[in-house]
């Protein structure tokens, strides 16, 4: 039978799951548990398809949120980022009564650009994506990878950091990504985002080229009881590149929730 890969540590009382962005695996947590372990009870899952949790088809987000969901602690709650903030939010959206509070970390509930009215991922680099990982899956992902780093004093570091966590277990199949880059090209969750009733904090890198920071600023408009936070220093991966400061938004989040 196909297994999600789902490892539950820390302390604390309250359950955090976690989700990793795309072509990635739940390893990506590594380097802030230490700091939020003490507070959490965290749930790192690789997605369906990603890392070690193989064997699963290619999956449209309602799929692999549906997945995720049967293996789901009653009242967590749930951070996504990049690709897994979508994920993440459609959970929030099916089962608002049944979780704690949504957490998205460079996220967009629409990745891809419209017109000028939405800034985003132009449709033609992600389809160009799904291209080159036919002909060249590896530098396509590495340059995927490259791309979430950009701008910061660590680049190069953080970057190397996100190859090895990839190649360190095993690697999605190309039907897998591809169905990733479909659904940040296709999905558009901000008209249902605007009905969800549960605690929801956004967070964003100001040196992000795949979400740009304008995106925070148009939400805050879209849904005036979700906070956003700016990280001014961090691009696409700042909880790698920004481990404490990012682990403070996260405690204030539940501090605040706790009340």
């Amino acid at each position: 039978m196909t297994q999600l890969y789902w490892e539950t540590i820390g302390e604390g009382s309250q359950d955090l799951v976690l989700l990793h962005g795309w072509g990635l695996n739940a390893e990506v947590w590594r380097s802030i548990i230490p700091r939020i372990a003490p507070h959490f009870r965290l749930h790192l899952v690789d997605m369906p398809g990603y890392g070690r949790s193989q064997g699963f088809e290619a999956m449209d987000l309602q799929t692999m949120a549906n997945t995720l969901w049967q293996n789901a602690p009653e009242g967590a709650i749930w951070l996504g980022w990049s690709l897994g903030g979508l994920v993440a939010s459609r959970i929030a959206l099916d089962h608002p009564f049944q979780i704690k509070g949504l957490i998205t970390v460079a996220s967009s509930p629409c990745f891809q650009a419209h017109a000028s009215d939405w800034p985003g991922i132009r449709s033609e680099v992600l389809v160009g994506f799904e291209h080159q990982l036919a002909t060249d899956f590896q530098r396509t992902v590495e340059r995927f990878l490259a791309l979430q780093t950009l701008g910061t004093e660590s680049a190069r570091n953080d970057a190397r950091l996100l190859k090895a966590i990839v190649t360190d277990q095993p690697v999605p199949k190309v039907e897998t990504l591809n169905a990733g880059l479909e659904m940040l090209r296709v999905v558009d969750l901000r008209d249902e985002l605007k009905q969800l009733t549960v605690p929801f904090l956004r967070l964003y890198g100001y040196l992000d080229g795949l979400v740009p920071r304008k995106v925070a600023a148009l939400l805050d408009d879209r849904y005036p009881n979700s906070p956003s936070v700016v990280m001014r220093h961090s691009a696409h991966a700042p909880f790698i590149s920004h481990p404490d400061e990012f682990c403070e938004y996260l405690l204030d989040f539940l501090a605040r929730l706790e009340g």
